[in-house]
């Protein structure tokens, strides 16, 4: 008996210190069995307090008279799948006729309670069939990607989500993206995040910087061409779309338009194009948009339009063609000049790190997801890379890029530097960097030989 309390002590104890200092392998070892047991054995009860409940239909009152039973008590939705994941427990229901999937989704933080975990979140996959997502501790706390990824060409795996799931940056779906935050935010390490993760694709990077180049200069190896001033930034733009014309001409030869071809074969952008003959997609990475559109002179505002109006095209024209604009900025609303909401406008994903004010909030997501301003606002200071994410479809999540910082995303695109595409177009923009040192290091010198 003495042996067995001290194994118990000991167990408990090793699972309070877990749960502490490491809640990834607390969850793997305890959590998980505990939390499905909580789920098992609380679900009927839960439900029923929750409101997820349908009263007996009228047979089943029938048939209960008939036979002289008591009444049946109310139904909650069906368990279709209970899956462990790394991070959380994964329920799938079948909704009993008369619920909707809006009244599971009102009751998460409710179930959240109710189940004792720490985040819940739910999503409809089809009609009557709905998806808990059950998170068991904060994953955003110290983010950890997992090791299985889904890769394709031009998505890539940036950050983590709330609920435990990878978000994804998918350049074919969501073709340009806007990334705002307050200094200090975790905007450069989203951005590193994004760069690491092209740097081992097919891709030209192409990249803005006017701060000097102090954020995307060190990455020059992997990039096809950088610009650290407006005025070349004009020229570098000016370059771009006379590439994505040169392009459109090419989808234009190449269409294959007659009746002998089935249309799924008419090529309508570079992806239908034969992969011999595809150009290599190019992401336009803007870091500080503001400087671009800023001026102080007659000059000087004639350049800021030149830039603006190139930006339009490339985002209204570009994703056919290839073209993919990131633009990161602190703001980017209507106090920069005119052009800057139809810019806005034609980038589709929404990333906000922490803003100052709810002006910022809603640049990002007054016009797609009015409910993600309050959860970008709510974004602590001592959390920096936690941001909200959002697209057209009114959809948002919290999301937290893993820490990476410069010295690593620069180990990477020197990795990748043979990945480099060559543009003609951009030749004049292709920076300039010294060989790669030798792989072969001495490790110690030798010593001279005496005679």
């Amino acid at each position: 008996m003495t042996a067995f309390t001290v194994t118990l002590v000991l167990v408990v104890a090793a699972a309070g210190l877990l749960r502490w200092r490491r809640p990834a392998w607390y969850w793997l070892t305890f959590g998980v069995v505990l939390a499905a047991l909580r789920v098992a054995f609380r679900y009927a009860s839960v439900m029923d307090a929750c409101g997820l409940t349908v009263p007996p239909s009228r047979w089943r009152l029938a048939l209960a008279r008939v036979a002289n039973r008591p009444v049946p008590e109310s139904r909650a939705p069906r368990i279709l799948r209970l899956r462990p994941t790394r991070t959380g427990l994964v329920l799938r229901l079948k909704l009993r006729p008369g619920q909707d999937a809006f009244d599971v989704s009102a009751a998460t933080d409710r179930l959240r309670h109710s189940f004792g975990m720490y985040g819940v979140t739910s999503r409809e996959l089809r009609s009557g069939v709905v998806e808990l997502r059950m998170t068991g501790y904060d994953v955003l706390k110290r983010v950890q990607m997992p090791a299985k990824v889904d890769r394709a060409p031009m998505r890539i795996p940036v950050a983590l989500r709330e609920d435990g799931a990878i978000h994804y940056r998918d350049y074919r779906t969501v073709p340009h993206g806007l990334t705002l935050g307050a200094t200090e935010s975790g905007k450069s390490v989203y951005q590193r995040n994004l760069v690491a993760g092209l740097a081992a694709q097919d891709v030209a990077l192409v990249g803005i910087d006017c701060k000097q180049g102090v954020e995307l200069f060190p990455l020059a190896r992997r990039f096809s061409a950088l610009a650290d001033n407006p005025d070349t930034a004009l020229e570098l733009l000016d370059a771009l779309v006379s590439h994505m014309q040169d392009v459109y001409q090419l989808i234009r030869a190449q269409q294959r338009i007659s009746v002998n071809v089935p249309d799924a074969e008419i090529a309508a952008d570079i992806w239908d194009l034969p992969a011999d003959m595809r150009p290599v997609p190019v992401v336009v990475l803007v870091d500080e948009v503001a400087e671009l559109a800023l001026f102080a002179s007659k000059e000087e505002e004639k350049r800021r339009d030149r830039i603006i109006t190139g930006l339009v095209r490339l985002a209204q024209l570009g994703r056919a063609s290839g073209i993919y604009l990131e633009i990161c900025g602190q703001r980017f609303g209507s106090e920069l000049g005119k052009g800057i909401t139809m810019l806005r406008a034609q980038l589709t994903g929404r990333t906000a790190h922490r803003v100052n004010d709810e002006a910022s909030a809603n640049m990002a997501f007054g016009d797609i997801a009015p409910d993600a301003v309050l959860a970008a606002i709510q974004i602590p200071t001592e959390t920096p890379g936690i941001a909200v994410t959002g697209d057209s479809s009114g959809g948002w999540a919290r999301i937290r890029a893993p820490h990476t910082s410069l010295r690593q995303a620069v180990n990477i695109c020197n990795r990748h530097a043979d990945r480099t595409p060559d543009l003609p177009a951009l030749a004049a923009f292709r920076p300039a960097v010294a060989p790669l040192p030798s792989a072969r290091v001495p490790l110690s010198k030798t010593a001279p030989a005496t005679a």
